[in-house]
């Protein structure tokens, strides 16, 4: 795991601006990911080749099916405030109007889909803290590529949040085709992604 470089504002129940500030000042190396999951900033480890490959395979095949005015985006973190969240998916589609202009973050609930990609090392943040959250962001569709899940790859597509919880839309192990609903209106191969 990465370290940590920022030191913390001493004491328990930061409030957000503070965690934010935190966020923004972490010094990580380069190619980690800082996001604050569950009230507290963590550093992830760069992705993998076949992490890294998975996110590519997925983004070229949404772009053949989304608007002209949305953009899919790698790096763009997204706000939870209501769970102590920013998060900073695998991909993340979002309309360009939302990310237009100054600033490093938008609201989660702006995202048309996001995608996660586990890693070994987290995959329980990915599996559980932000499917919860993203779920309470109202997030419309929340696609969970799980290379790691139990030793047999799995993709699981969540959608209609409702209460902090979605509901399991469809799910299929890697090698199976995996359907996201309209405004997508896309057949994944599931069988393209490499497994670890």
């Amino acid at each position: 795991m990465c370290p940590l470089t920022v030191d913390p504002v001493p004491g328990h129940g930061q409030d957000w601006d503070d965690l934010v500030r935190i966020w923004e000042e972490t010094d990580a190396p380069e190619g980690c990911k800082v996001e604050i999951i569950e009230g507290i900033v963590t550093v992830s480890p760069p992705p993998s080749n076949d992490h890294s490959l998975t996110a590519a395979l997925l983004q070229r095949r949404l772009y053949s099916v989304i608007p002209e005015d949305w953009g899919i985006y790698q790096t763009l973190a997204v706000t939870v405030p209501g769970r102590a969240g920013l998060y900073v998916p695998d991909l993340v589609v979002v309309p360009r109007a939302e990310v237009t202009g100054p600033g490093n973050r938008v609201p989660a609930k702006e995202a048309r889909l996001v995608v996660e990609i586990t890693l070994r090392a987290n995959a329980n943040h990915d599996r559980i803290g932000k499917a919860h959250g993203y779920a309470k962001a109202g997030v419309e569709l929340f696609l969970l590529l799980d290379p790691w899940q139990s030793g047999r790859p799995t993709a699981t597509l969540y959608g209609e949040p409702e209460a902090g919880t979605y509901r399991v839309l469809d799910a299929v192990e890697y090698g199976e085709k995996l359907t996201l609903p309209e405004p997508f209106a896309l057949v994944l191969d599931t069988g393209v992604f490499p497994v670890s």
